[in-house]
């Protein structure tokens, strides 16, 4: 990995901690630089009657930076838009597809576009309804990887600016539901962990969320020569 440029492109402020951190991580010390995309401030993500969506949105992107930092994450940039609205439209697209051509990753990580829902989740007894940011995000993120980011007659304006058109290489949609591509996490699943504790504001209960974390890092690496992983699916694109 060395050499290697990686963007990761989240709805929320932990949704890549908590799906690929421990994969970053561990790119990071192969010698990748990372970057994050956040698209949503996170401030619908609290049940506490005296909180606000200003205040929320403060404290979730310091929670980001801090997480981002542990992890080794050269810089995050936040899309601002408000949590729980984000639209799969031209104005997503072109704010990614801007950042791609800015950084031009060799990787890109993001979530699966094709996961709406699970009757059984992974790690629980209950069903699961993906969320609609998560669902928007992947999904702009993939057009923005292919086609939007490489042709360069798409948001010509970018090459007023001096951004030229880019392919990337590798896309990596996150798996918290099924066993896919797996990578070996062990060497960095404390990291991982310390940067989900980063997000406090987002629990009550750290230890359950540790336990989650372990017994799908555990699951994942089921039938593997390591302890724990973390599950993609792995698109190699055309050069």
């Amino acid at each position: 990995m060395s050499n290697k440029v990686v963007l990761a492109v989240g709805a929320h402020p932990d949704d890549m901690d908590f799906t690929a951190s421990g994969t970053i991580a561990r790119w990071i010390e192969e010698g990748a630089t990372a970057y994050y995309i956040i698209g949503t401030d996170g401030s619908r993500g609290s049940s506490d009657p005296e909180m606000t969506h200003e205040h929320l949105a403060a404290i979730r992107k310091k929670e980001q930076l801090e997480a981002a930092k542990i992890l080794g994450v050269k810089d995050v940039f936040f899309l601002d838009f408000i949590d729980t609205q984000l639209v799969s439209d031209l104005i997503l697209k072109e704010r990614i597809v801007w950042y791609i051509r800015k950084l031009k990753p060799n990787i890109v990580v993001t979530m699966d576009p094709t996961f709406y829902y699970a009757v059984d989740a992974y790690d629980s007894e209950s069903s699961f309804i993906n969320h609609t940011d998560h669902r928007a995000i992947a999904l702009s993120t993939m057009d923005a990887v292919f086609p939007l980011s490489r042709d360069r007659l798409t948001f010509p304006e970018h090459e007023k600016e001096g951004l030229s058109p880019h392919k990337v290489q590798e896309l990596y949609f996150t798996q918290f539901h099924q066993k896919q591509y797996v990578i070996d996490v062990t060497s960095t699943f404390e990291k991982k962990l310390r940067a989900i504790a980063a997000h406090k504001s987002q629990f009550d209960d750290f230890p359950a969320i540790k336990e989650r974390m372990m017994k799908r890092a555990i699951q994942f690496a089921k039938e593997e020569e390591f302890e724990f992983a973390e599950s993609f699916t792995r698109l190699i694109m055309p050069r």
